[in-house]
């Protein structure tokens, strides 16, 4: 079973934003406050095509990225 058209562009959007936002993070917080939602966004994608290892990966990425915007946020 394929899925949804919007559920493959959640996907795209997802990935991207992470690619896009780690490259970014140095720039500030913020980079890795997207980051972590975009890592949120990937888990909601792999749920959505019953990925669960992905989901899982993805998941634990993006608590350990809040949990980075959390110290990195402390510290600035």
């Amino acid at each position: 079973m394929t899925a949804p058209p919007w559920v493959e562009i959640l996907g795209i959007v997802a990935i991207a934003m992470m690619v896009t936002c780690y490259a970014l993070e140095r720039r500030g917080t913020f980079f890795i406050a997207a980051f972590a939602a975009g890592c949120a966004l990937a888990a909601v994608y792999a749920y959505l095509i019953d990925s669960y290892p992905f989901l899982i990966a993805e998941g634990i990425w993006a608590v350990v990225a809040a949990r980075r915007w959390q110290v990195a946020r402390r510290l600035a």
